[in-house]
């Protein structure tokens, strides 16, 4: 085969979460053939978090994924994150900044996930979990599902978040830590009364023994009428405006949690003093949309030699928020693997050096992040 020869190629990725959708639209973009697995049985059939920080590197890796047809409605379904961090106290007296975020995007990860769905339709399978697999004597992968069947391509990429199955079966001594304290993730439908809380691009308040982290997710059009608008063939969500929030506590609030209601009151009970506002938004919180929230990270690996397994986002290198770049660099590792992967496909280079030559930058960015969010986690968490 000649350098100028595309090559067959079959890819199979486990997750559809964002960063292995992202990876699926590269790698049809490139010609590609891509299956997905993912282990939830439809694609809204649980809650998907909430608003996310895109910086620049991040939401270009995004865009040169997505089809160019699609970019305007991305666009018009994300939002401005500009402007001061700033930080107050419980009665919103300003304490100080944190610097500004200057050209940054907003988006919700639910509407996000549909958008990166969009002409995917049977290369995604749904209710078909990956629990590990195997390498073949031909060099390929063949991944093992839940539901007894089976899959084979030339390279399996482990997308599958942070209980990754590819990873514990790759590597099996690779440690996830989990954060101590107790975190609460809110959503709060924004109202002009409590869009003054976040007149930059987000709001830390320190209270005794509580912080609470406030974003702004407020789309530059609604995302279903933009989809029916921009791209017919995509349906979105009708997600209204909001404003997500983190409260980080330095314990649990006590028993298990249950239904969000009780957490809810139990998180009003500490907030006597604060700002009516903070109480109303806490208040307000959609009970559909909040939920607690565990906050972990992976602990450095090493490379650990190429074969037809690689990983990719939080199945390797999940990190604490409180950098913003979990979705970025799992976008960046999508962008990287689908242009290596690309360079296979037109016979311009071997699949093992290609895999190897993303796996060792992936490493080195991913694990960077890492490092960032745990420097930056003592900002947002609260004294024991």
């Amino acid at each position: 085969m000649t350098r100028n020869e595309e090559k067959s190629m079959k890819v199979l990725v486990a997750g559809a979460g964002i960063g292995g959708l992202c990876l699926a639209q590269g790698l049809v973009r490139a010609g590609i053939d891509v299956r997905v697995f993912e282990r939830e049985p439809a694609a809204d059939s649980r809650y998907q978090g909430f608003r996310i920080g895109l910086d620049g590197p991040g939401i270009a890796a995004l865009r040169e994924c997505l089809p160019p047809r699609l970019h305007p409605l991305l666009e018009a379904v994300t939002g401005p994150l500009a402007g001061e961090r700033r930080v107050v106290d419980r009665r919103l007296n300003e304490l100080r900044h944190l610097g500004a975020t200057v050209d940054g995007t907003a988006a919700d990860r639910h509407v996000l996930r549909q958008l990166l769905l969009a002409g995917l339709g049977d290369r995604v399978e749904f209710g078909r979990a990956v629990t590990g697999y195997r390498e073949r004597a031909d060099g390929r992968a063949e991944a093992r599902l839940a539901d007894g069947g089976s899959a084979v391509g030339d390279l399996l990429v482990g997308a599958d978040g942070v209980g990754s199955a590819v990873r514990r079966q790759l590597l099996p001594g690779a440690g996830v830590v989990d954060v101590p304290g107790n975190a609460l993730l809110g959503r709060t439908p924004l109202t002009e009364r409590l869009a003054a809380l976040v007149p930059g691009s987000g709001t830390l308040v320190h209270g005794s023994g509580l912080n609470l982290l406030i974003g702004r997710m407020e789309f530059r059009r609604p995302p279903r009428l933009a989809a029916a608008e921009l791209a017919t063939e995509v349906e979105l969500p009708d997600t209204e405006d909001y404003l997500r929030w983190v409260a980080m506590l330095p314990e649990p609030l006590g028993p298990e949690p249950g239904a969000w209601a009780q957490v809810r009151d139990r998180l009003l009970g500490l907030l006597d003093g604060w700002h009516p506002d903070l109480v109303e938004l806490v208040r307000q919180s959609d009970t559909g949309n909040s939920s607690p929230l565990t906050i972990r990270y992976a602990e450095p690996v090493s490379h650990w030699g190429t074969g037809p397994v690689t990983l990719l986002g939080d199945a390797i290198h999940a990190m604490p928020p409180s950098a913003g770049q979990g979705a970025n660099t799992a976008f960046r590792d999508a962008a990287l693997l689908c242009r290596s992967l690309a360079a296979v496909h037109r016979g311009e280079a071997e699949l093992t050096d290609a895999v190897e030559d993303y796996e060792l930058q992936m490493l080195d960015r991913g694990f960077a992040a890492v490092a960032m969010g745990l420097d930056r986690l003592s900002e947002f968490t609260p004294a024991r």
